[in-house]
């Protein structure tokens, strides 16, 4: 169902974005270890989605009329927090305890402990399958909600998202939204090489699925796809395959699997702190 936009503009989009990146970096520092690369590959993404697309209110986080996210790919949950803070969920200096004893914020989001987050993540493939069974709920009780699911490409070697992917076509749920942040690395290696993926289109198509391929960089692609996805008309639920590079906005990270998980001495976190502030290259 159709909800209003925002009308946000894409330089403001930007530069949430940069702080997406450059606020990853600080709670990487603070913990000793932190997931750069995925969190990189999705600013863009996860930006237009809160700060221009969903129905939230930060004051009520459970809402019932309120638009769901879904982190499938939890390990990036370091570039969502960030974002759950300046929105006003929570104050950003609670985030100066990440990861520490008995915080709330741990490598992966717990829906029992963040205030803005929809449901908890750790083993990866599983948080599709709840979306859908979110969206046939409020599909049941005529709510304007939508449901949206961000996952990773390495996530699709997991059995559980094709099943709820034919589930979800089957019962035609045009309030289920899926987002597949294609940076084509993971924790191992090229997904390529690990469990190749493709045609990553053409297989969701067979389950029923509309979907855009894009640029998951490109900001007035993202916000195009997100307006069709989430407020097309669409009788069945849709995809968006946003083609990313790992570690975008840090010239050395970029691309590479070995930056998916990390930490940055002084000397280079300064140089990737610089290279943030300095926006994307095209």
């Amino acid at each position: 169902m159709a909800r209003a936009r925002k009308n946000v503009t894409d330089a403001l989009l930007a530069e949430k974005a940069k702080m997406i990146r450059r606020e990853t970096v600080k709670l990487t520092d603070l913990c000793g270890s932190g997931h750069y690369g995925s969190s990189f590959s999705m600013a863009e993404l996860v930006a237009a989605l809160y700060y221009e697309f969903l129905h939230v209110r930060p004051a009520e986080p459970r809402w019932p009329e309120r638009d769901r996210f879904l982190l499938g790919k939890g390990h990036a949950a370091i570039g969502l927090y960030p974002v759950l803070a300046d929105l006003g969920f929570f104050s950003s200096e609670e985030l100066d305890s990440y990861t520490r004893l008995g915080s709330p914020f741990g490598d992966h989001p717990d829906m029992t402990k963040v205030k803005g987050a929809d449901f908890s993540s750790g083993s990866i493939g599983h948080n599709l399958s709840v979306a859908l069974g979110m969206a046939l709920g409020l599909r049941l009780q005529g709510s304007p909600a939508r449901v949206v699911c961000l996952m990773g490409d390495g996530e699709m070697a997991e059995g559980q998202i094709w099943e709820a992917a034919m589930a979800a076509g089957n019962f035609g749920l045009a309030n289920l939204i899926g987002i597949v942040d294609n940076n084509r690395v993971g924790s191992d290696g090229e997904v390529a090489r690990i469990m190749d993926n493709e045609p990553l289109a053409e297989k969701w198509q067979a389950f029923k699925w509309q979907v855009q391929r894009i640029d998951g960089h490109d900001l007035p692609a993202v916000c195009a796809a997100l307006d069709w996805a989430l407020n097309g008309a669409a009788a069945g639920p849709r995809l968006i395959i946003a083609d990313t590079i790992a570690g975008k906005g840090v010239s050395f990270m970029e691309g590479t699997w070995q930056w998916h998980l990390g930490y940055l001495g002084p000397a280079d976190r300064d140089r990737a702190l610089a290279e943030i502030e300095r926006g994307l290259v095209p």
